[in-house]
């Protein structure tokens, strides 16, 4: 394959010109706008960028400078930033502060670098949650988190705000972090105009309705262009193919794109051939030791045969996604025992001085804990790791090579694929599943276009390239319809929580915060699922109208008379059900009653049969399994399936305790003894049948006949025509009570969420009723209201009870550790030492406190959730009272990256608690625990 395409030539078409001369007036408007155009904010702004703007960043532009909010839908590496840009060229401009947020830290992190060097530092701002630099600057770059915990508080830093940009705001649909991106779009003030960025989404106009609603006019812009074509690729081994036939155009692939011939021709030979290295076959008989390929069993390629081809084809820099951890680990030691080496001497020294500059400040002696060596000798090879797990300085210092063209391939997880400006000329994926914290889960489109839309750098390259590699897994003409569908619903995770009850009640009535909520994201879309749903309802209510006139009767009340019958129909069902239910519950009973050496007789069809029983378990929970020996002699097993009439025991014969049943001779000697016991047996008696059941249900019965010979429409001469119209109306009745209870349970679905949330805070004291039927925030409640961790009611309670009160400084950061770790996997999800001493006791009373909560949640229908974890409480304690990095991690399975991430965290609870703990000792030992967590390498900051 050609690392480059030539171009498709451009065709023009000149039309006649048909024009005629414009009048004086309109070339007089013209002029004017084009001169209030080149006066326009925009034009001083395009003019300072360096390129030409694209259609749609133009329009999106223009209606900003009109003073609407936009929605920009695009795909990646369309430039949406352009728009967010010039928010912050317009908010400077007009003496207006400006907040640019973004769903993570790295991608704030690289935003505010990119401001400072087109506005200088004086002018922006960083806030993180863990970073404050120059937060009252004009323009603050910030994480959405940050934005919400500022409008609740009421923050003198929102005074003069103008412009809001909401990067990757299509991130309100994660399940965890989502519903602050619509609490912010809430809560802001109704002055404000909001730039929203999104992936393209296929629902892009009704978000866009949505934020029209919430936050005023809003212009949408969706462009689907990619500005850089894509080309889809797989490879099988060791080569790359294309995915679409030659004929497809790879900009606008159309929904079933044909696949190429000759990938289907490569996955053919490599299913014959198993997972044979290329050139290498095995012998098909096998060998010493070495088993026959499985047929269709093929194995992606190896990673440094793929970073060879993509090396020999053009295609680097690339990023390829694991999404695993270790697995990005394990593949750069994979490429680097290969001796691919990407770099030249001078490249070699490039990286190494940046890695010197940006890791001066980490201390000397955490560098062999955390892996310096080892990380800095493969980027001089140009190759990296980025994951979640990797020091802040070590993925900041990967995404700064990466960038510059130094380091040709990172080997990344999914979380590269957010915002970070880290484009690539080729993306490859290994597989098209991904763990999502429960199960492995198929790529969604809209995940596939999210990630593979990082390949094809603007200005740099003509075209981008996907790979996915072949696996048995992999299906060409699935691959074809993930790949060629280009848009995916947005859909909202909002649910009100906790923390936002307390501050919602906090500035607002019940009824006023009630209303809010339903004015969310999720409820509008909840509410527009029951316009269909209601059209529906007004279609059953007509239908239901005409069946009812069909069935009417000149005798009497027909409702009445098919009521009657449906009755005696469903209690003719109900008397069989319990027939059946009797007969089986008597068969079971006659082979829980067999013992070990009873002859049974029993019947199959119209044949009777025997059987020696060898041994029975009778606890299975379905129905007794009997063991049997027959005749034939042949061992097999008998349930109540086989036996539906049950069985009779008719004699029985000694089965020694240790018999050998796998023993041919000693089956056929068990076998002779059956015979002889069935000859010598008197005939069985008839195997009883269960009793007639349901004796009350038949006399209800009979009454319920008795009443419909009485009444008057039973004589109608068209009665069962009349009884035809009934059921049909029967039976959409009870579909329409269905549609209307879904009706129900979706409208103000999230506002009886609300109260549900509200009841159960009501009882723990947060909340209080003010005898007016509304509610109001007690003490407790107000310093629950700045409280903003993931599992803010049970710090709220720990807090509340005074379960941490007395732990000392080193304690108390051990302790917060369980409200903000959660595993990854079991084997760190056990109390690793907390041990005994208030330590112990602390904890232990924490997961008890998370425990009743979680029983509360379910009385109350509230989601449960997710239980505290102990796993680095030891370990938190050590590093608090000074241990070193090296004997903190010593024995653990934790790297170093993950525990400075856990400790960042930590830090963020404990500066809540540093102003929202409710007694003063509590607020001073919170200030000295961020003193003793924020040191060594959990306290430098490359920002």
């Amino acid at each position: 394959m050609s690392p480059r395409r030539k171009r498709r030539p451009e065709t023009t078409v000149e039309a006649a010109d048909t024009s005629t001369e414009p009048s004086p007036a309109e070339r007089y408007a013209a002029a004017r706008r084009r001169a209030r155009a080149e006066r326009s904010e925009l034009a001083a702004f395009a003019a300072g960028i360096g390129f030409q703007l694209d259609d749609f960043q133009r329009e999106a532009c223009e209606q900003l400078e009109e003073g609407r909010s936009v929605l920009v839908a695009a795909p990646t590496g369309a430039g949406k930033t352009v728009v967010g840009e010039f928010a912050v060229h317009l908010g400077l401009r007009t003496g207006r502060k400006t907040f640019y947020t973004t769903p993570i830290k790295a991608l704030s992190n690289q935003k505010y670098l990119d401001l400072v060097a087109a506005h200088g530092e004086g002018k922006v701002g960083l806030l993180t949650g863990d970073t404050t630099i120059n937060g009252e600057a004009d323009v603050v770059v910030m994480t959405t988190e940050v934005l919400r915990n500022m409008l609740y508080a009421g923050s003198p830093t929102l005074v003069d705000l103008g412009y809001v940009v909401m990067d990757e705001v299509h991130y309100l649909a994660d399940r965890f972090r989502g519903p602050v991106w619509e609490e912010v779009i809430l809560h802001l003030a109704d002055d404000v105009l909001l730039v929203s960025l999104s992936a393209t989404v296929s629902n892009a106009e009704e978000f866009g309705d949505w934020l029209s609603m919430v936050r005023g006019d809003t212009a949408v812009v969706v462009s689907e262009h990619r500005p850089v074509p894509l080309w889809q690729h797989v490879m099988v081994r060791d080569r790359v193919l294309d995915l679409y036939s030659a004929r497809v155009d790879p900009t606008d692939p159309g929904p079933n794109p044909p696949i190429n011939p000759e990938l289907l021709e490569a996955v053919r030979r490599a299913a014959r051939t198993g997972s044979a290295p290329p050139g290498r076959r095995r012998d098909p008989r096998g060998g010493r030791g070495r088993p026959p390929a499985r047929m269709g069993h093929v194995r992606p390629a190896p990673r440094p045969v793929v970073v060879e081809r993509l090396d020999e084809a053009g295609l680097l820099p690339a990023i390829v996604f694991v999404f695993s951890r270790a697995g990005c680990e394990a593949a750069v030691e994979q490429t680097l025992r290969s001796r691919v080496r990407l770099t030249n001497a001078a490249e070699a020294r490039a990286i190494a001085q940046v890695v010197e500059e940006r890791c001066a400040a980490l201390p000397p002696e955490d560098l062999a804990v955390v892996g310096y060596h080892a990380w800095s000798q493969a980027l001089q090879r140009g190759v990296a790791a980025h994951h979640a797990g990797l020091l802040p300085v070590f993925k900041e210092t990967v995404e700064a090579l990466f960038a510059a063209g130094l380091v040709k391939v990172v080997y990344a997880t999914e979380t590269l694929a957010l915002g970070i400006n880290m484009p690539a000329r080729s993306v490859v994926l290994e597989r098209l599943d991904k763990w999502n914290g429960t199960a492995h889960a198929a790529l969604t489109p809209g995940e596939y276009t999210q990630l593979t839309g990082r390949a094809g750098r603007r200005g740099i390259d003509i075209e981008g390239h996907a790979i996915v590699l072949y696996g048995e897994d992999v299906d060409p003409g699935g691959l074809a319809g993930l790949a060629s569908r280009r848009t995916y619903p947005l859909r909202s995770s909002f649910h009100p929580t906790y923390n936002m009850a307390v501050n919602l009640l906090g500035t607002l009535a019940y009824p006023q915060a009630r209303e809010t909520l339903e004015g969310s994201f999720a409820q509008f879309q909840a509410d527009r699922g029951v316009v269909g749903l209601a059209r529906q309802a007004r279609r059953n209510e007509e239908a239901l109208a005409g069946y009812a006139t069909a069935m009417t009767c000149h005798l009497g009340d027909f409702t009445e008379y098919a009521r009657l019958r449906r009755q005696i129909t469903e209690l003719e069902k109900d008397r069989s059900r319990e027939r059946s239910r009797a007969a089986q519950r008597a068969v079971h009973a006659s082979l829980a009653a067999v013992r070990r050496g009873d002859v049974l007789e029993y019947r199959r069809g119209r044949r009777t049969l025997w059987a020696l029983v060898l041994d029975v378990d009778a606890d299975r929970l379905d129905s007794p399994v009997v063991r049997v020996l027959t005749p034939e002699p042949r061992v097999r097993t008998l349930t109540s399936t086989e036996l539906p009439h049950g069985a009779t025991t008719v004699a029985t014969v000694p089965v020694p305790k240790h018999a050998n049943l796998r023993d041919a001779g000693q089956r056929r000697d068990l076998a002779a003894r059956l015979r002889s016991a069935v000859q010598a047996a008197p005939p069985a008696a008839p195997v009883a049948r269960a009793g007639e059941a349901g004796a009350d249900i038949g006399e209800e019965i009979d009454e319920l006949r008795r009443r419909l010979r009485a009444h008057p429409c039973h004589g109608c001469s068209d009665r069962e025509e009349h009884a035809r119209w009934a059921n049909r109306w029967a039976s959409l009745d009870a579909e329409h009570q269905r549609l209307l209870q879904r009706i129900e349970t979706r409208t103000s679905s999230i506002a009886r969420d609300f109260d549900k949330v509200c009841a159960l805070l009501t009882e723990l004291g947060y909340l209080e009723p003010d005898g007016a039927g509304g509610m109001v925030v007690t003490d407790n409640g107000r310093w629950l209201a700045r409280l903003y961790a993931e599992k803010d009611l049970v710090l709220a309670e720990c807090l509340r009870r005074g379960l941490w009160a007395g732990l000392d400084a080193a304690q108390l950061a051990a302790v917060v550790s369980t409200v903000v770790y959660s595993a990854r996997n079991d084997a760190l999800s056990a109390p690793t030492g907390a041990g005994g001493g208030a330590l112990g006791d602390a904890v232990r009373q924490t997961v008890r406190v998370s425990d009743e909560l979680a029983e509360r949640e379910s009385q109350h229908g509230v989601p449960s959730s997710e239980p505290v974890d102990a796993g680095i409480v030891s370990i938190v304690h050590a590093w608090a009272k000074g241990a070193p990095l090296d004997s903190v991690l010593d024995g653990t399975e934790i790297g170093a990256g993950d525990f400075v991430r856990w400790c960042k965290q930590i830090l963020d609870v404990l500066d809540q608690l540093a102003t929202a703990a409710p007694d003063a000792e509590g607020r001073r030992t919170a200030r000295r625990a961020i003193e003793l967590v924020r040191r060594g390498v959990v306290a430098w900051s490359s920002v």
